[in-house]
């Protein structure tokens, strides 16, 4: 689980410099301590001293007045409770409303969510990254990415995550009407001539079926046959002009792109189209239909192995994309990833519809995630709280003390300057 560990090791590496740059402020207190002591104690001997006593007896001031502060933010000054100390775990909750009132206020309101979005070519880059998989340091960030995407994808419940999904689609599809959907795609597909493969393939179906189907017709055929005709063997005759008609009938109806029986196909389909959107009792029972099957227990559980399939091939290609990007699934992803890359009509369709989904999710959802963030922090304890804000930015505050002691040294060495001067 690389993405997981990460984390913890980031925050360690962290803690680990910030106790090295604390060691060295402390250092520099402990030196400017030893200073002034030795300045102190040849100060007879040359005015010079002067100096560097001044210089180590402020730059004591400001690292003691550094330190007092750097630490009154995360715990009482060598244990004494002093008032206005341990700022950070007193003000815990406080910090958490601020937090989550910024987090919302700046970053998950619409009007930000959009500005920012429209500046962002996000169709480009999944784009590039279908079509040009290792393209540069890329590549580490969307590695990174990948596993962060397939351990949320593995720590998420299953079948509620799959029952939430099967939920939203099926109240999408209960507000789409798909019967003029149905027929508008049919009329397309008929004044494009992209229905004729279709016509075929049934043509082929009917005569494969009649194969596998001719003992039965036999049958039928010698079921209804008077004795007669049974007796002299008439009716196997029948059968068989009968099932050669009908091979014939298929195979005229399959070469012949002008065959009557076609063009009635063709007619009926046509008719088929137009009923969708103007037969509006047509459109009632495919509604119908429509709502039971998407009550029908049976294909929930069918949603939901297709839903444990696809969570789980979109997990082997977040933890090994390098795999799931060969072969004929690679291929097409990476088609996919080119006009992606390189159409700015369809670049825009997907960011405009990309924008539009994050700004739907930040409206209606916003205020859940900050307070996450706010519950989230509260439930920390104050020790947490102060480690992890003491350890993000822990060590640049000890260069604070550092520069205290630096620059109150200078202030002092300035003033010792200015009156001796006098």
């Amino acid at each position: 689980m690389a993405g997981s560990a990460a984390h913890p090791d980031m925050l360690a590496r962290r803690q680990d410099q910030a106790r090295r740059m604390r060691m060295v402020a402390t250092g520099m207190l402990v030196a400017m301590a030893a200073l002034f002591f030795v300045a102190r104690h040849y100060l007879p001997v040359h005015p010079a001293w002067g100096y560097a006593l001044a210089f180590a007896e402020a730059a004591m001031v400001g690292g003691l007045a550094d330190w007092f502060a750097v630490t009154a933010l995360f715990r009482h000054p060598l244990g004494i409770p002093i008032p206005h100390t341990a700022i950070i775990p007193q003000k815990k909750d406080r910090i958490a409303d601020t937090m989550a009132e910024f987090l919302r206020t700046n970053f998950l309101t619409p009007q930000v969510v959009a500005r920012r979005m429209r500046s962002m070519n996000i169709a480009h880059a999944i784009g590039k990254f279908l079509a040009e998989p290792k393209a540069g340091d890329e590549s580490r960030i969307s590695s990174g990415a990948a596993a962060l995407f397939a351990d949320v994808l593995e720590s998420l419940d299953q079948e509620k995550l799959g029952g939430q999904v099967r939920t939203g689609l099926s109240h999408q599809l209960e507000k789409l009407e798909i019967s003029p959907l149905l027929g508008q795609m049919l009329q397309t597909a008929i004044a494009d001539r992209r229905h004729l493969p279709l016509i075929d393939s049934i043509i082929r179906w009917a005569g494969l079926v009649l194969e596998d189907n001719e003992e039965l017709v036999r049958s039928m055929i010698h079921d209804r046959a008077n004795a007669l005709l049974r007796w002299t063997g008439l009716d196997e005759k029948v059968a068989n002009s009968v099932l050669d008609g009908l091979y014939k009938l298929l195979a005229e109806v399959l070469v012949d792109p002008d065959h009557p029986l076609r063009a009635k196909v063709e007619e009926g389909l046509d008719k088929l189209a137009r009923d969708l959107v103007e037969d509006a009792e047509l459109r009632g029972k495919v509604e119908g239909f429509k709502n039971e099957l998407l009550a029908n227990p049976a294909l929930a559980n069918w949603w939901l192995g297709v839903w444990e399939r696809i969570r789980a091939g979109l997990i082997r290609m977040a933890r090994n994309p390098d795999t799931s990007l060969s072969g004929q699934l690679g291929g097409s992803l990476k088609d996919l990833g080119a006009r992606l890359r390189d159409d700015a009509a369809l670049q825009a369709q997907v960011n405009r519809f990309a924008r539009r989904t994050a700004v739907g999710l930040s409206s209606r959802h916003g205020g859940q995630i900050v307070q996450l963030v706010s519950e989230t922090v509260k439930g920390w304890d104050a020790s947490t709280v102060s480690g992890r804000i003491e350890g993000a930015v822990g060590r640049d505050l000890q260069f604070i003390r550092i520069n205290g002691t630096l620059v109150g040294g200078l202030v002092g060495v300035t003033i010792h300057a200015v009156d001796s001067l006098l």
